[in-house]
């Protein structure tokens, strides 16, 4: 239980946290508009990733019967979760772009999440298969994984919303990017973790 819980608590406050489109957006909505308008773009991933949990689901479903395959889609997560690590590792201080003046908070976070690759990449190659796994062993372990993962994806950018909302300074200072290093490090031993399950279905027993 805390295995799987961990995990999730990890990757989502990783992605939480990493700067890119979403996270942008929370900050340049709360800066234009207010904090409840940066909240509602946070939580944007709780109705844009619902299609995209329920079909990669179904599809590993279905191929969890072929070890090769499954091995590759392993060695994918692995790289995903790698190239996450790295990137939390070099993190700089996110944009604080303010020119979009549009309203409609949570739609524009749906739409720039819908039509982000990170979500499809993440929950096909890392997401989806943990969540397989976890079911396998007990359906409340693949709850938790699930449960935990958007408590801190959602979450992590809720807070970071109502930080910024009071200065904007927050996202730019020491405490932000050491956060970032350390998860990105932390995270690079997940995806050693990844590698090795992904060569274990191909036969290969490795450390």
């Amino acid at each position: 239980m805390i295995h799987y819980f961990g995990v999730g608590l990890l990757l989502g406050l990783s992605a939480g946290l990493a700067p890119g489109p979403l996270l942008t957006l929370v900050v340049s909505e709360t800066l234009r508009h207010d904090i409840k308008a940066g909240i509602k773009v946070a939580l944007a991933p709780l109705i844009s990733d619902l299609p995209i949990v329920a079909v990669t689901v179904w599809l590993l479903a279905g191929l969890s019967g072929f070890d090769g395959i499954m091995g590759g889609i392993s060695l994918l997560g692995g790289s995903v979760v790698f190239m996450m690590g790295i990137g939390g590792i070099r993190t700089k201080p996110p944009s604080m772009d303010i020119a979009q003046t549009q309203s409609n908070s949570l739609f524009k976070g749906v739409l720039v999440n819908v039509l982000s690759p990170h979500p499809y990449l993440f929950w096909l190659g890392v997401g989806a298969p943990t969540m397989t796994r976890a079911y396998e062993l007990n359906i409340f372990l693949a709850v938790s994984f699930v449960s935990s993962f958007y408590i801190a994806l959602v979450g992590s950018k809720v807070v970071l919303a109502l930080l910024v909302g009071r200065s904007r300074a927050v996202l730019s200072g020491r405490g932000y990017l050491y956060t970032m290093r350390v998860l990105g490090v932390l995270l690079c031993f997940l995806a050693l973790i990844l590698f090795k399950d992904g060569l274990e279905f191909f036969g290969w027993m490795v450390f």
